[in-house]
């Protein structure tokens, strides 16, 4: 499976954007690959630049990483809810609205980046153990249909946006 297998009737459009940027493998192999690339990216990057912000308003590396976090973690719950068959309505979640009180600017980021580890870990495991039936299960959240695979890919997908902000706006 590959996020070109996704069709439009497993996500509401606005999730286009980070599955689009997916690379054609699979979840796990995406997963993993993000993994190596985000680390490699955030333990170059200067300590004294952690807090740093590209315009007013916008969010520290700090912040982005911990978005990153919980983004992850809210499209893995939303994932094995699906793929268990869970027909209950999931509620969205407003991104705005975590930043402040996760105090991500209070952190040490070495624990962050192990926080971000671990969590990806319980995402591969979680994504290895489905089949191809559980990932094909579409369920809703936010107010809209999603299937298992595409939280899957959007989860690969969003972490790449971030990378890439990161790299044209954090970076330069």
């Amino acid at each position: 499976m590959k996020p070109s297998d996704i069709t439009t009737k497993e996500h509401k459009p606005y999730f286009s954007l980070y599955i689009g940027q997916a690379p054609e493998t699979t979840i796990v192999e995406g997963l993993e690959s993000g993994l190596k690339e985000i680390l490699a990216i955030l333990n170059a990057y200067p300590v004294e630049k952690h807090h740093y912000r590209y315009a007013e308003g916008k969010w520290t590396v700090k912040d982005m990483l911990q978005h990153i976090i919980d983004t992850e973690r809210i499209f893995m719950y939303r994932a094995l809810r699906i793929a268990r068959g869970d027909k209950n309505a999931l509620a969205g979640y407003e991104q705005d609205d975590y930043v402040g009180p996760a105090k991500a600017n209070d952190r040490a980021f070495e624990d962050m980046l192990e926080d971000y580890k671990l969590s990806r870990a319980n995402t591969v495991a979680l994504f290895k153990s489905f089949d191809e039936e559980m990932l094909a299960q579409i369920g809703t959240a936010s107010g809209g249909p999603i299937s298992a695979r595409a939280a899957g890919y959007i989860i690969v997908g969003h972490e790449l946006h971030h990378m890439k902000v990161l790299q044209e706006r954090y970076l330069n």
